[in-house]
């Protein structure tokens, strides 16, 4: 009697047929090996050994989850083979996108007949994901289709012992996709259109790079000022790309493990701390800089070409809206060249951006490298979360995964709710995810909401709306399997129950209910979302609490400020109040991106030493934060003060943390959040939790801030159907 396995994991478009194959030659099996849906489904005339020779002999890129084994009618001497995919859903099984490996990247830089072909890839690197159509992954269903593969592609293609036997988006440039370089006007212009384009860059031109997953704005590092200028981008920092490891040290001093990362197959960009050679204007006010290297062809060719060995990198789009991804779109963006390729990209996805806390990786941004992932969590059921209002990501729950879709936007932009439709429909499409149950914020006015609502009605689903910072420490949950927690949630803004903008709060949480145990006072947010980039105005609402006099403003405009502060939404946000002692510290005058004054105020955080005389208050639940303003000390250093304050208010709100915890026999002590994305932030807290004798929990996988949202909202959905 034969024997049927169904594999699940990470086992297609990793070379896993090819490799089940090879081995069932060598072991004389018969039978045959298939796609069916995101599982491989292998038929054998016998065991005997083969599946554990398989599982230690697995391609670089293959995960396997799951083996389930049964029997089957299977005739034995009739040689093996690799059959036609069956359709089916049941989970992504598709790997993300990695890096071009070694082997390619030296046929690219050969005299065979690659040689200068951006688009070599094997079965053990390239695009995948960004390419993809549908399951199972056969090259029909990704943007391959339109490519037939000429004989010489054809024969690795049947070889099996070429690394491209079955490698389904095999090609070369006979038969495959191509580059071709216009001017701004979009003519075309003559010659090998990267060697044509790296020479732009060197000469100082603005560029843009279609490559996997979207679009780059390319200019040398040494135009920065020039290409903020046509940019209109004035503060925000850009993420460098340079040419190698050795350049990585140049300009960067990182960690060991900032570098482990860097240089990984999903190649995301690391925050690093920036040397002096890094011109200010590249990330103002920081004292890091987003680096990575290349991980296309594309990349590799340009920068053997470049004579500069750094570039600036950032995605082809407006701020807070989609990259583009239309050829005759991207030329409206005035660049002086653009470097176009006519293969499409199916799914969009921005470069992954982390930042590591020692070993620990936060995510700042998880999309390319990292989509498509998944957390298990023991809720059956069906669910889908839309997320909140900025920085949004969807999560569509089914059969005890949470898979979560690539970085989307600011929902408030053009096009971002559309991306999110599609985005949460094409995830639910390989998942095969009916939900019971849709998720969203509380918030009556984000833009997210209505995508949510529109997908429960069409599937019948129930609409569960979720408090924000609940959700924060939901997804804190579900990131590190736990029932409960006591969490420190603190961000910018996040829609309260009691109708006021939360942020600086301590909660007890399961994925039924929470509880606010303790929150920082609020203060009013003076002209609503003017407050948030008008950070005077923030300065103003603790000042006019303190009694203290606020030489910033006009005595028109203290009249103004006063009269709407009594009507304005009040705010508990940690956020806010780290705003306005960046704006007191005269490190940030105004926000420009979201985040700026508590980036800008981290450098202080970093360099900083307690000083006396700056303990808080907590009274029925409320953490004081205004007096610590009142009486800063004229000669005190702003490092000092900055460390002073933000470390008293952390103090406070983790021994509320704790002492809530030890009332309920609870031990583990959590941040999530936006603001936890601050290192400092996370090792005052850490330090104090220990201090207390409990244990800290932080993210790892999920991201702090609003991206990891609708982890918490779908974790909340799960658990209400089941």
């Amino acid at each position: 009697m034969g024997v049927r396995a169904v594999i699940t994991g990470t086992v297609q478009g990793v070379g896993f047929r090819p490799s089940v194959y090879r081995l069932a030659e060598a072991m004389g099996r018969s039978g045959s090996v298939r796609n069916d849906g995101a599982s491989v489904v292998i038929e054998l005339d016998r065991d005997d050994g083969f599946i554990d020779a398989l599982l230690h002999s697995l391609p670089p890129l293959a995960e396997v989850e799951s083996v389930t084994l049964c029997e089957a009618e299977v005739p034995p001497g009739t040689g093996f083979s690799i059959s036609e995919s069956s359709d089916g859903t049941g989970g992504v099984g598709i790997p993300a996108d990695t890096a071009v490996c070694p082997k390619c990247l030296a046929e690219m830089r050969s005299d065979g007949r690659r040689k200068g072909y951006p688009f070599t890839t094997c079965t053990e690197c390239g695009a995948r994901f960004t390419l993809m159509r549908s399951m199972p992954y056969d090259r029909a269903r990704t943007s391959m289709s339109g490519f037939p593969v000429c004989p010489e592609c054809g024969r690795e293609y049947d070889d099996p012992t070429d690394r491209r036997f079955h490698h389904q988006t095999v090609c070369c440039p006979v038969c495959g996709p191509s580059y071709r370089l216009l001017d701004r006007d979009g003519n075309g212009i003559p010659g090998d259109p990267i060697t044509a384009f790296a020479q732009g860059l060197d000469d100082g031109r603005i560029g843009i790079a279609k490559s996997w997953g979207g679009m780059h704005i390319c200019a040398s590092i040494s135009r920065v000022a020039e290409l903020r200028e046509w940019y209109r981008r004035q503060y925000k920092p850009f993420a460098v790309m340079v040419r190698d490891e050795n350049a990585v040290r140049r300009y960067g001093d990182p960690t060991p493990w900032e570098l482990e990362e860097m240089t990984s197959p999903r190649r995301p960009i690391v925050l690093v701390r920036k040397r002096d050679c890094v011109p200010e204007e590249v990330s103002p006010g920081l004292d890091t800089v987003g680096m990575f290297l290349p991980y296309t062809g594309m990349h590799h060719l340009l920068f053997d070409r470049l004579e500069t060995d750094a570039l600036i990198m950032t995605s082809a789009n407006l701020p807070g809206e989609p990259m583009v991804l239309d050829d005759r779109d991207v030329m409206s963006m005035g660049a002086d060249m653009y470097l176009l390729h006519n293969q499409e990209i199916v799914n969009r996805a921005d470069d992954s951006v982390i930042k590591m806390l020692d070993d620990r990786t936060y995510f700042l941004r998880k999309s390319r490298g990292h989509i498509p992932s998944y957390i298990d969590i023991p809720l059956q059921g069906s669910a889908i979360a839309v997320g909140p209002q900025e920085n949004i990501t969807a999560t569509v729950a089914a059969g005890g995964r949470m898979h979560t879709t690539q970085h989307i936007g600011n929902a408030e932009s053009i096009g971002v709710t559309e991306y999110l439709d599609e985005a949460v429909r094409s995830l639910m499409s390989m998942t095969g995810c009916e939900p019971q149950a849709v998720a969203v914020d509380l918030h009556p006015g984000y833009a997210s909401r209505r995508v949510g609502m529109r997908i429960a009605e069409e599937c019948g689903a129930e609409t569960v709306e979720v408090q924000h910072h609940w959700a924060h420490c939901a997804s804190l949950i579900a990131d590190n399997g736990l029932e409960s927690i006591a969490a420190l949630a603190v961000d910018g803004t996040g829609h309260g129950t009691d109708g006021q903008a939360w942020g600086g709060e301590v909660m007890t949480a399961d994925l039924s209910s929470f509880t606010r145990t303790a929150h920082l006072e609020y203060i009013p947010l003076i002209g609503g979302d003017a407050a948030l980039r008008d950070i005077r105005r923030l300065m103003f609402a603790i000042d006019s609490v303190n009694g203290t006099e606020a030489a910033y403003v006009t005595d028109q405009e203290a009249s103004v400020f006063s009269k709407m502060a009594a009507g304005s939404v009040r705010t508990s946000s940690l956020g806010r109040v780290m705003d306005a002692l960046a704006y007191r510290l005269g490190v940030c005058a105004m926000r420009t991106y979201d985040g700026e004054p508590a980036m800008r105020l981290e450098p202080l955080l970093e360099r900083g030493s307690r000083l006396d005389g700056f303990e808080t208050t907590v009274r029925n639940g409320v953490i004081g934060t205004s007096r610590l303003f009142a009486d800063i000390p004229a000669d005190a250093k702003a490092c000092d003060v900055a460390v002073s304050i933000v470390g008293s208010i952390v103090d406070a709100m983790t021994d509320c943390a704790c002492d809530a915890a030890a009332d309920l026999g609870m031990r583990e002590i959590g941040l999530t959040g936006g603001v936890s994305y601050s290192l400092p932030v996370s090792r005052m807290f850490m330090e104090r939790v220990r201090r207390n004798g409990m244990t800290p929990v932080l993210h790892r996988r999920v991201p702090n801030g609003d991206g990891g949202i609708s982890v918490g909202q779908a974790a909340i959905a799960l658990r209400r159907v089941s």
